[in-house]
């Protein structure tokens, strides 16, 4: 495995990090306790989570997963940069959600007793919250630092401006902020290019993109539909609606002689911003496959077809729409 530093820290990550959210709802708490073991086989030192993760609404099934996981002992909790998530729906009351001090703080709380652990590598907010002034966030946020609750901040679906405004109050407070962006990005979807990327950059957050796979459709769609495997309703109307981009581009992973999600992720980590894509393997095979995209380097004309086939939205903003 290799690693990199996250963001402008001083931490050293796995250029995969291992999604969990399959974990509960579609992999048995068995098979998940065998993949967070093989990920620790293959050097896989990130993993991602959230809080609302599990599909039982305020109970945070995944993360009790993992928790029962690190009660096993072997060193497992001291070998993970634990990653989890505040901002989700947790019950009916009206603090149960979003990024208020008081949801934060309680939050925090119940995700460190789910996970049998006494701190929290990386702490995201799940989504920006509009209506909670960064002064309050940030106020909440230092007290976990200070506490040793939580060791870095990130954020999760914000756009550029959201960074910007993060970093700006974080600066006057004289508070690190925010190490890193968990995004929306594949070769299928690559808005964040206009300016979550830029912004990233300046700041020195690294870029973590969720759904590496666009949900599938660059892991081989075609072949496996061919072959007889058919997805779900909302999986079929995706492959019509992008069927000749899929076709030019599992005809060019063919070319290579590399498996369509190993180019996928391989595209993802030539970016320099990027830090470690999302997988979420639910099979042991399918998490050893994945470590392929690690080693592949993908030539200057391999990326410029690929431009071809998934072109972006024209490069950073302004000069993307503008002259």
């Amino acid at each position: 495995m290799k690693y990199t530093h996250l963001g402008r820290t001083g931490l050293r990550v796995s250029r995969l990090c291992l999604g969990t959210m399959n974990f509960g709802p579609y992999t048995t708490e068995t098979d998940s306790f065998a993949l967070m073991d093989r990920a620790l086989e293959h050097g896989i030192n990130f993993f991602d989570t959230a809080n609302v993760y599990g599909r039982r609404r305020g109970q945070g099934f995944t993360e009790q997963i993992i928790g029962r996981w690190f009660a096993h002992g072997g060193g497992r909790r001291e070998k993970v940069v634990l990653a989890t998530k505040v901002y989700g729906d947790m019950g009916d009351w009206p603090n149960e959600h979003k990024l208020s001090a008081y949801h934060i703080r309680r939050a925090c709380d119940e995700s460190l007793r789910r996970l049998q652990t006494d701190h929290i590598d990386l702490y995201q907010m799940h989504h920006i919250d509009r209506m909670t002034p960064w002064e309050e966030i940030w106020q909440a946020m230092e007290v976990l630092v200070q506490q040793g609750k939580v060791l870095y901040v990130g954020s999760s679906n914000f756009a550029g401006w959201n960074i910007a405004q993060a970093q700006g109050e974080a600066r006057l407070r004289n508070f690190m902020g925010l190490v890193c962006e968990q995004s929306l990005y594949n070769l299928n979807a690559r808005t964040v290019e206009l300016e979550v990327i830029p912004a990233c950059k300046h700041y020195g957050l690294g870029l973590i993109p969720w759904s590496p796979l666009g949900g599938g459709l660059l892991a081989g769609v075609l072949q496996k539909v061919a072959e007889g495997r058919r997805g779900n309703e909302g999986t079929q109307k995706n492959i019509e609606q992008h069927r000749a981009k899929l076709e030019a581009y599992e005809a060019l992973c063919s070319e290579l002689g590399e498996k369509p999600a190993d180019v996928a992720l391989a595209w993802l980590l030539a970016n320099p911003v990027v830090t470690a894509p999302i997988i979420g393997p639910r099979t042991a095979e399918q998490l050893d496959g994945s470590l392929r995209a690690v080693e592949l380097a993908l030539s200057d004309e391999t990326m410029k077809k690929l431009d071809e086939i998934f072109p972006g939205p024209g490069g950073q903003a302004p000069e993307a729409y503008a002259w």
